[in-house]
């Protein structure tokens, strides 16, 4: 067999909770962005539901290498989407609760180990948690036995904490709780549970985070050939070419 060199596809990495774990359902706001990047870039999900600021740093390492390796070096864009489990309430969500100032410092902290692993400032997009509509994350919560366990100010908070933290670190930030509320919409529309994005959420934020993302990944090349350009009589010739 003819020598050839391994195609390395370049990547986009979704990092945060379960808003980033449902993101590849259908109509799915990570769905969309890996259309997107059909054939182009590997849109990799690295969603964990229920986790928050303090463990997403600490396995952070074991989804990307601490080493500045070739692999990081294809690494496109990262998006670090926590706050929605941080910003539960501390005596009605203790283990799910982390302290404001702490989430601010966690996230600034991924963003030093991304950029220790190679990943730069500009390639990092963090995302706030987006509003919460209290009544109907009431029922939810009412279903499962436990009472309200966030409130739409304290996400707000948590947001703001986050908008800072990306300034700080010199990355872009999509800020979901303004923009979701911008102008007094009605952004219940964008929730399906009052917390989890609905479908017309999750298109919501796949056509805000393409606009920060697009940049990012507009040279992308189509990886290998379009099949009417293969050379029926000698298709090594193009399909084994350094692309």
């Amino acid at each position: 067999m003819s020598k050839y060199t391994p195609i390395l596809w370049p990547k986009v990495i979704l990092f945060g909770d379960s808003i980033t774990q449902f993101s590849f359902q259908g109509s799915g706001w990570g769905a969309e962005i890996a259309d997107k990047l059909q054939r182009k870039c590997d849109v990799v999900n690295r969603g964990l539901s229920g986790y928050n600021s303090r463990w997403a740093k600490i396995v952070l390492p074991r989804f990307i290498s601490s080493q500045n390796s070739t692999d990081n070096v294809n690494i496109k864009a990262v998006t670090v989407f926590f706050g929605a489990n941080d910003s539960a309430l501390e005596d009605k969500s203790p283990q799910q609760h982390i302290p404001l100032q702490e989430y601010s410092e966690n996230l600034k902290e991924i963003h030093r180990f991304l950029s220790s692993a190679g990943v730069s400032a500009d390639k990092v997009i963090f995302i706030t948690p987006p509003p919460i509509h209290e009544p109907a994350w009431e029922k939810e919560c009412m279903l499962k036995g436990s009472p309200l366990n966030r409130h739409n100010s304290v996400a707000g908070q948590y947001a703001q904490a986050c908008v800072q933290a990306a300034g700080q670190c010199g990355s872009d930030v999509l800020d979901l709780w303004t923009l979701m509320q911008k102008d007094g919409q009605d952004y219940t529309v964008y929730l399906s549970d009052g917390l989890h994005l609905s479908e017309k959420g999750n298109s919501f934020v796949a056509q805000q985070l393409w606009g920060l993302l697009e940049s990012r990944v507009a040279e992308l090349p189509f990886i290998l050939p379009y099949w009417g350009d293969v050379d029926p009589k000698s298709p090594e010739s193009s399909l084994l070419c350094n692309q």
